[in-house]
């Protein structure tokens, strides 16, 4: 069963097209990435979906209800979680606590459940006085979430939620959202972080407002690039890129922390041809070459490239 059915949505902004017809289907329960670089129209999209920007032309329903016809009944339906983490920070814990949940209607005994549960997530169990500014990233990013999902809505929309918070944080994060889509909540989330991307369910990438890639990361990594990826360690990282990529038997490079990527074309014969070029001809000390399989990145750069390339 689809929560989210998207047809055709664009978003136009004068003679700049944002989104340019984009269509997917999220299933309920489903932890769904959104993948693109800056400016590439994920927020947009995001807009759009909860009823907040209407679209130029297209349609989606979102949790039963056409964002175009019924954007009120949608915004019923979902939570909201924008970069900033959507807190006030001069307000206390407990007030923005009080604050989200009258915005959705919860009073009485179902207020007092939903508030111990925000707390428990967020590890703030008796710090219910603590100024919201006060908290630490991933605490706040914490608080931020159980606001959002306070009246408990089938969809959540997470814009980048993760960005700038600490690697241990992002984890704990990640084990939250993992919790809520067992619970039956589909969860929608956009990510700069691509190891992010490995706890999804269903990606789609899109770029210039156009989607350009669409499976699980599996899916992503064997279907996307099917020549040969090489991992080399040399001793000069950048100057071995720039070399490499001027030889006619590679496609692409890239760098990946302390190693480069090169996906071949048909023409090397062996590694040999490598340490020819590095190291006989320009004295690279080459310490490894290996045959790997494509991370996320890998795939995002080689659709990046190939779709700049198509235009």
């Amino acid at each position: 069963m689809n929560t989210i059915e998207v047809n055709n949505l664009a978003k136009k902004f004068g003679s700049f097209t944002a989104v340019d017809n984009v269509s997917f289907n999220v299933k309920q329960g489903e932890i769904f990435g959104f993948l693109g670089a800056n400016g590439a129209g994920k927020s947009t999209t995001i807009r759009m979906l909860i009823g907040i920007l209407e679209p130029t032309s297209g349609d989606a329903i979102v949790g039963g209800y056409s964002i175009k016809k019924e954007p009120d009944k949608v915004k019923t339906q979902i939570g909201y979680m924008s970069q900033k983490f959507s807190l006030y920070n001069d307000l206390t814990v407990e007030e923005n606590i009080r604050f989200f949940a009258g915005v959705y209607g919860l009073t009485g005994k179902r207020y007092d459940e939903r508030k111990k549960w925000v707390l428990k997530v967020a590890n703030l169990e008796g710090k219910e006085k603590l100024l919201t500014a006060s908290l630490p990233g991933g605490i706040k990013q914490r608080l931020a979430l159980g606001t959002a999902v306070i009246h408990e809505p089938k969809i959540i929309f997470l814009d980048e939620p993760t960005s700038g918070v600490d690697p241990v944080s992002r984890r704990n994060f990640w084990d939250l959202i993992h919790e809520l889509s067992a619970s039956g909540t589909t969860v929608l989330v956009t990510t700069h972080y691509l190891d992010e991307a490995e706890f999804c369910n269903d990606i789609i990438l899109i770029n210039s407002g156009k989607l350009i890639a669409q499976g699980n990361a599996k899916t992503l990594k064997t279907n996307y690039i099917k020549n040969t990826i090489l991992e080399i360690e040399s001793d000069r990282i950048v100057e071995s890129m720039e070399i490499l990529e001027k030889e006619d038997w590679v496609g692409e490079t890239s760098i990946f922390g302390n190693y480069i990527h090169i996906i071949l074309n048909d023409n090397l014969k062996s590694d040999k041809d490598i340490i020819e070029v590095l190291t006989n001809r320009n004295s690279i000390n080459v310490y490894r070459i290996s045959k790997i399989v494509p991370t996320l990145e890998d795939v995002f750069i080689h659709l990046l490239e190939k779709d700049k390339s198509d235009v």
